[in-house]
């Protein structure tokens, strides 16, 4: 058995949980704050540094593109996962 189809029947089993509570899904909520969102963050950080380099020697809609939508889309979509989140922690 390959090291990925190990690693996915190891995700499938963790997640094939009969019983969530209340307090597995603050765990989880926890273990995607702490441990998931700051590398995104770190990667959508450096993705749109790089783009936002990048269109200074793009022109028309690629450099609206890399200057403003794909920054605005991708730390936007952080931005609202991690402030929901955040708020169901809090609120529990």
């Amino acid at each position: 058995m390959s090291k990925w189809t190990e690693t996915r029947d190891a995700i499938v089993n963790a997640l094939n949980v009969q019983d969530v509570t209340e307090q597995v899904k603050q765990q989880v909520t926890a273990a995607v704050l702490n441990e998931v969102l700051p590398v995104v963050e770190n990667a959508v950080d450096n993705f749109t540094a790089t783009t936002k380099a990048q269109a200074t020697q793009e022109t028309g809609w690629c450099k609206v593109r890399d200057a403003i939508v794909l920054p605005l889309v991708l730390q936007g979509a952080v931005y609202v996962v991690k402030t929901v989140l955040e708020k169901t922690v809090a609120t529990a």
